[in-house]
């Protein structure tokens, strides 16, 4: 959506209503947001590492006074790219889902990212792939802070005068996932729920979930959604996300049903009319998911595994 630059940092986006935007959106390159209402403010979600965050928080304070204390943060979801800078929100309300809550136990922990990285150099092609992706953040300090606050599936607070509604759409990208709604604003910071020329990733599913979810976007009076990575968009990029997924969704089940592996079949369909979308490789992920919920089969996604596979691709 032309109306909205995708530069690095603070962008306001409507009355009180802010997002902070990462470009180019790749791994660990998430958007977050803040919006204030006279004295009050609130955060949706936090950085990848204290460094990122801090720089994003000072941002946040330079534009308005409000965001000198935060009352509220807001965890979309677990991935450490929106929650492993909440240690810097002391005094904050930290709320999520109660799903996404029972994540931060099983979450990648920043320490393992920490000796990932350090024993990258010895671990060939894979150790390049990671190193690449993760690579340019510091994980070191870091203390994995829960929410302070849960619910399930819809929970209406206010930011001064404003209505904010939380909905919980999950699971479909994490177990947890929620979207944030302005109404009055007509804005939606929709997490990891919408990536925008970037290519998703679906860990748990099942996918008729994330479909519902789109289409409920689709659905609601919002003319400006803010994705978890990428630049600004509306609802043709929800469009765009649904075409995505119905592609996916069809050829995966082709493939699985001659028998093809997934990892071969991730490596034909790279190629697809999606290949111009940031991080294609990510196609690994979401076809070891969506082969898994066809054979019925609910052990989790082995991401070490995955990655080896995009290592390879890339």
């Amino acid at each position: 959506m032309s109306k909205w630059q995708y530069t690095r940092g603070l962008h306001k986006i409507g009355n009180g209503i802010y997002a902070y935007l990462q470009p180019d959106g790749s791994w660990g390159l998430n958007n977050a947001g803040l919006i204030v209402d006279g004295e009050h403010s609130m955060v949706v979600d936090t950085l990848y590492d204290l460094d990122l965050t801090q720089e994003m928080l000072e941002a946040m304070q330079a534009a308005t006074n409000a965001a000198e204390s935060i009352d509220i943060l807001v965890n979309t979801h677990v991935n450490g790219d929106h929650c492993f800078g909440n240690q810097l929100f002391k005094g904050a309300e930290i709320i999520a889902s109660n799903a996404c809550a029972g994540e931060f136990a099983t979450e990648t922990p920043p320490q393992l990212m920490i000796d990932m990285l350090k024993a990258a150099p010895q671990m060939g092609e894979l150790g390049t792939f990671f190193t690449k992706c993760f690579g340019k953040f510091n994980f070191e300090g870091i203390t994995l802070t829960p929410p302070t606050k849960t619910f399930e599936n819809r929970l209406d607070i206010s930011v001064g005068e404003k209505e904010i509604n939380l909905i919980e759409v999950g699971p479909c990208h994490t177990r947890g996932d929620i979207m944030v709604y302005i109404p009055g604003d007509r804005i939606l910071f929709a997490g990891d729920v919408l990536f925008i020329e970037g290519t998703p990733i679906m860990w748990d599913g099942p996918l008729a979930n994330w479909m519902r979810a789109l289409d409920q976007i689709i659905g609601m009076d919002v003319e400006t959604i803010v994705p978890g990575h990428g630049p600004v968009t509306d609802k043709n990029g929800v469009e765009s996300m649904k075409a995505y997924w119905q592609w996916v969704d069809t050829e995966a089940r082709k493939r699985y049903d001659a028998g093809m592996p997934a990892a071969e079949a991730a490596k034909e369909m790279l190629a697809g009319p999606y290949s111009a979308w940031g991080d294609p490789e990510r196609i690994v992920i979401n076809l070891d998911a969506l082969y898994r919920e066809f054979a019925g089969d609910s052990t989790p996604a082995n991401r070490v595994e995955l990655l080896g596979i995009m290592a390879k691709l890339v």
